[in-house]
């Protein structure tokens, strides 16, 4: 039994960066190589503040903040909507003092 539990020493005749089969499933491969991988491109998303010049974000302009926000409530992350960091600062503080004075819900909706 031991000698079927020993462990072999990797030959040096094999290349040093092996080619592995493509992945599938959600994520799987890479970029837009043919065979396996993601259906589509995904596209850079872009700050919707910086491509249309809104510079001051309203606490009192409910209509745009609840595109940021979930059903369950909850402040869609930056990853998610293509917020630049700066305006996504200004809006999650904007949501949270509309969500104060009640222009916001705090929850979503109970089921």
């Amino acid at each position: 039994m031991a000698e079927e539990t020993a462990t072999t020493a990797p030959t040096t005749d094999a290349p040093a960066t092996e080619r592995r089969p493509p992945r599938s499933g959600p994520g799987g491969g890479g970029g837009r190589e043919g065979g396996g991988g993601r259906k589509y491109f995904r596209r850079k998303k872009v700050c919707k503040f910086c491509t249309e010049k809104i510079e001051a974000i309203n606490y009192k302009d409910v209509r745009l903040l609840a595109q940021f926000v979930a059903e369950s409530g909850k402040i869609v992350p930056r990853r998610l909507t293509g917020v630049c960091t700066p305006h996504q600062r200004r809006l999650s503080s904007a949501i949270k003092q509309a969500r104060n004075i009640a222009l916001l819900p705090f929850a979503g909706r109970a089921s």
